[in-house]
């Protein structure tokens, strides 16, 4: 199961990768930068908002249709409440936004086009979260082309719409207004079997609890990690400038968003395989399978990690504008790190608590980093600017592992092969060191050349050290080529 969705989803984060690239150009490049940095305020009082209020829903949807579908493919009682309950939340909350529009009092170009963002984003959720119910349940039993089909049309076609709607005037709310006018555009085509199952379906008050007392836990840490990607950028504009913030947010997208989306790819694949595998096989069936992906992880993201912060100035001159670009420029190797651990932290240690059940433990491992990153942007940002922030960033994340890892232990430990993860870690830092050796060959060079070196030095340390099984893959798969290039030998 984690093999095949390794491979579906694969074209999706390729598309998340390259689109969110295309986003960090076009629209620094098209939005004024206090524009861009309302967007980036926007962003991140939409996705609080969406956590709190929607994502709780998600979770049990995932977590619960594998088991439920057991016993009933149509899962009548997961339907019937998790799409009543969404019914009545998102009502609820739209006339609590339209409500809140209203009072909000202005001042300002600035504070006007920000208000409006805010409205615009929050206004999305509500499609974009049934949309996503849609997907995991596709995703939660390996229907890996429906869930990645879903995915690529958001991406791409969200994208596509925001660059209109900014063509329009809507300024730092053209990116969200996208992202919710394309779920309005998908949902009929892919949710249709959702809803008939839901109007069947019936509600039950002991399946919400459940689904409540599970998913919400899950909402309330993923906030702490929303405050631990967004917290900075609010204390950015307090202490320094709206600007700031956006300058900050796009050299973070430079240095986290391939990690980002790496991880995510991981994550779509491997949730669901960890599930399978502690349901059907017990205890040991999940060791093996969770050390497993850990190790690859390590293998695909260490060296990205040295990669990017080795392309940082030349890709930064591509990707940004050049009212924005020599601030972010500078955050990009702390940010870069704190994205790696951010990542192991987030979709690894963390499965300790979701896989256990034993969601309450997560806001706490979760609480611990986000209070840690409070504390350390509102002594850092005002001595050291932007830098204080991304070292905030990675500081935090580095608590945040100690703790779901200590606290895991009460849950679900979940295996850490050292040994492994230091020799690749070694690998990648030999391949940082060298590529580092290089003088700037100018832009286009650069990106050409340092990515395949990089990977040219990374593949024979890789076999020479036998990295994760990379010397036995590798044989055999040559073996293979051998195989099938001897037939083509005697036809000619």
């Amino acid at each position: 199961m984690f093999s095949k969705g390794l491979l579906g989803y694969l074209p999706a984060n390729i598309l998340q990768g390259i689109v969110g690239f295309a986003t960090l150009m076009a629209f620094t490049r098209i939005l004024r930068p206090s524009d861009y940095g309302a967007y980036v305020l926007a962003l991140g009082v939409s996705s609080i908002a969406y956590t709190l209020v929607f994502t709780w829903m998600e979770s049990a949807m995932a977590r619960f249709y594998p088991a439920e579908r057991n016993a009933d493919p149509q899962a009548p009682l997961l339907y019937g409440t998790l799409y009543r309950l969404f019914a009545v939340i998102a009502v609820l909350f739209l006339a609590l936004l339209a409500a809140a529009a209203a009072l909000w009092p202005t001042q300002g170009a600035d504070q006007a086009a920000l208000k409006f963002a805010v409205v615009v984003g929050l206004a999305a959720n509500a499609p974009r979260s049934l949309v996503k119910l849609v997907q995991e349940q596709r995703r939660s039993i390996g229907r890996v082309s429906a869930a990645a089909g879903i995915d690529m049309l958001m991406t791409g076609g969200g994208f596509a719409l925001g660059l209109v709607f900014a063509w329009l005037g809507l300024k730092g709310a053209a990116p969200l207004a996208g992202l919710g006018a394309m779920a309005v555009v998908v949902l009929p085509f892919f949710a249709r079997e959702d809803w008939g199952r839901a109007w069947k379906g019936q509600f039950s008050a002991g399946a919400a609890r459940a689904y409540s007392q599970y998913g919400y836990p899950i909402s309330l840490s993923l906030i702490m990690t929303i405050v631990l990607y967004t917290a900075d950028r609010f204390m950015i504009a307090h202490f320094l400038s709206q600007a700031d913030a956006g300058a900050y947010h796009a050299g973070f997208s430079i240095a986290s968003r391939v990690i980002d989306v790496m991880f995510v790819w991981f994550g779509a694949a491997g949730v669901p395989a960890m599930i399978n595998a502690l349901e059907n096989g017990g205890q040991a069936s999940l060791n093996a399978e969770a050390r497993r992906q850990i190790v690859l992880m390590a293998l695909v993201l260490f060296p990205a990690v040295a990669g990017i912060i080795s392309v940082a100035a030349p890709l930064s001159s591509v990707l940004i504008g050049e009212g924005l670009r020599g601030k972010a420029l500078a955050i990009t190797p702390l940010v870069t790190c704190g994205a790696l651990l951010a990542g192991l932290n987030n979709g690894y240690f963390l499965l300790s608590f979701t896989l256990a059940k034993k969601t309450r433990l997560l806001v706490l491992a979760m609480l611990i980093p986000a209070l840690a990153n409070i504390a350390l942007n509102w002594v850092l940002i005002p001595r050291l600017g932007l830098i204080g922030a991304a070292g905030a960033y990675l500081a935090s994340f580095a608590i945040g592992i100690a703790a779901a890892w200590t606290l895991g232990r009460r849950a679900q430990p979940m295996p850490v092969p050292l040994v492994d993860l230091a020799k690749i870690a070694g690998a990648a830092g030999v391949m940082a060191l060298a590529l580092s050796l290089i003088p700037p060959l100018g832009v286009a060079l650069d990106l050409a050349l340092k990515p395949a070196l990089g990977v040219l030095i990374y593949a024979a340390l890789a076999y020479g050290l036998d990295l994760g099984g990379a010397r036995g893959f590798a044989d055999k798969a040559l073996a293979r080529a051998a195989v099938g290039y001897k037939p083509m030998m005697g036809r000619r």
